[in-house]
């Protein structure tokens, strides 16, 4: 357990899930931790929106690799049963294609074999060779990399002849299509990059690990939604002495020659700090928190080469009338796959056309919303703000569109059941969440930016400075975020009581590899 007498302090900026777990991490090394928010709650894009008698998750919903849970509340002596509860989803996805038909996405063999050979069965070889190829690409790139730093180049060179054997140099799309023939199928089996921020059809294939990651561990939903897995988190910390300051977001990082010295909010408060872990847009952070003379390898032009992933456009309804035919997740594909993303990530335009994610916890979870009723969400891909769309006139017509869509083909009398509707767009992203051009998920995970390329989690240019979250490696999704603070342990040093500022200069630690493996079975 840690001490409480230590005097090595830290101060983590951000309470998203990234922030929550380097908290629970560095409490368990013995340091004094604060947590800072810009918002008034705790979660970040995982915060709660409660209105009309129905509860909102704000953002992610898709809770997989629990064993990464479980290990947070068992570094500070927990049992994490104690605290929240998981329910698998089944199926995982269901998939609805502009043609009518349907693909029940689900994680046992036999099964998703079966859904494949009503709908293709041509490909069922193909999608079992597929298989086998991601789970060679998990065994690498999560398996072997998702926790281990890349500090230097000569890392990304190290993995460089499994990358190439995996055929990641293909996109997503590409890969898949080698091996599946069937155009729904291909959409099924690459839609997952958008998930993390990333067009199927530039993202690097050794995101095809989702796929597998999903089959190996499931698809789970917590209940109470995954606002109960922050509140979890969070009376953990609290419990364990950790400080959450709210409404708090911070204006500076002080440093004195080369080395962090404390969080200076814009209420004007300064908090001492030995170490401070960034779960914030590290552009943000290094362009607008930190004096520039500090910054050698993020220089504002370095920052300006950066490519940030999609936005999203969200809408939270609540109808006095349940559809218990849905499935927990529905994906609703459109007319156009590769041309849609093309307006989404290169044009940068708002098409006529979407396709929707569909959200309805209710299914799992009927205490969300009042008796009789059902809560949802849909999220439609949208550009960035790089796009310059006026969201402020476009956002009730667009949120209208999409209800009609979904009244006259997906949920009938909807709009005349509606009594709770809201949204949020790529402004909110911009303005309450502090993403560089209101993206959804930090950096766009393209070959570019992956594993090296990506911000590093420990600053190459201010000591005691650290990095979590979407745009750090290994990137975004609530795995991705998890395992970025779990590179923590191997980046900060072991003992809070004798700590000192690592050198710039200094190989990554060789501290022992914790195994990706659940604590419980489930």
């Amino acid at each position: 357990m840690p001490s409480s007498q230590s005097n090595s302090k830290a101060v983590v900026i951000g309470s998203g899930f990234g922030g929550l777990a380097a908290a629970i991490r560095l409490r368990a090394k013995g340091y004094q931790v604060t947590v800072v928010e810009g918002m008034d709650q705790p979660g970040g894009r995982a915060a709660v929106f409660k209105r009309d008698g129905f509860t909102f998750d704000a953002g992610p919903t898709v809770i997989t690799a629990p064993y990464l849970l479980q290990e947070l509340f068992g570094l500070l002596g927990a049992d994490w049963k104690d605290y929240f509860e998981l329910t698998p989803i089944d199926p995982f996805y269901r998939i609805v294609f502009a043609d009518g038909s349907h693909f029940d996405y689900v994680g046992e063999e036999e099964r998703i074999l079966e859904n494949i050979r009503q709908l293709s069965p041509g490909d069922v070889d193909g999608y079992r060779r597929l298989a086998a190829h991601a789970q060679r690409i998990f065994d690498v790139g999560y398996t072997g990399l998702a926790d281990q730093p890349f500090e230097k180049f000569t890392d990304m060179l190290r993995v460089a002849p499994d990358m190439i054997r995996l055929q990641n140099y293909r996109s997503v799309y590409g890969l898949v299509s080698r091996y599946v023939k069937d155009e729904r199928l291909r959409q099924a089996f690459s839609f997952e990059p958008l998930l993390v921020g990333g067009n199927p059809f530039t993202t690097t294939s050794i995101y095809l690990l989702i796929h597998w990651l999903e089959r190996k561990w499931g698809v789970w939903f917590v209940k109470g939604g995954t606002t109960a897995l922050v509140g979890a988190l969070v009376r953990l910390l609290t419990e364990q002495g950790v400080e959450f300051r709210y409404g708090s977001p911070v204006a500076r990082i002080q440093v004195d020659k080369g080395q962090v010295k404390a969080v200076e909010t814009e209420r004007g408060e300064v908090i001492a700090a030995d170490v401070v872990v960034a779960n914030a847009d590290p552009i943000k952070v290094y362009g607008q928190m930190v004096d520039s003379r500090w910054l050698k390898k993020h220089s504002p032009q370095s920052l300006k080469r950066k490519k940030q992933s999609m936005s999203l456009f969200v809408a939270y309804f609540g109808a006095k009338k349940t559809y218990p035919d849905l499935a927990h997740h529905t994906i609703l594909m459109g007319p156009r796959y590769r041309g849609l993303l093309k307006d989404i990530f290169s044009k940068r335009v708002l098409a006529e056309d979407f396709s929707l994610y569909l959200h309805a916890p209710t299914r799992t979870d009927a205490s969300l919303a009042p008796e009789g009723h059902e809560c949802f969400y849909v999220l439609s891909p949208v550009p960035n703000n790089l796009s310059g769309i006026n969201w402020q006139e476009e956002g009730e017509r667009y949120q209208d569109k999409i209800f009609s869509w979904l009244d006259k083909n997906y949920l009938p009398d909807l709009k005349a059941n509606l009594i709770s509707t809201s949204f949020i767009t790529p402004d909110y992203f911009e303005q309450n969440l502090r993403t560089h051009q209101g993206a959804g998920f930090g950096l766009e995970p393209n070959f570019r930016q992956s594993a090296y390329f990506r911000f590093h989690n420990r600053s190459e240019d201010i000591q005691g400075l650290y990095f979590v979250g979407a745009s750090t490696h290994p990137g975004a999704g609530v795995p991705g975020v998890l395992n970025s603070a779990r590179l923590l342990d191997k980046v900060l040093p072991a003992s809070a009581q004798s700590w000192v500022a690592p050198k710039l200069k200094e190989s990554r630690s060789s501290a022992p590899r914790q195994e990706g493996e659940p604590l419980d079975a489930f």
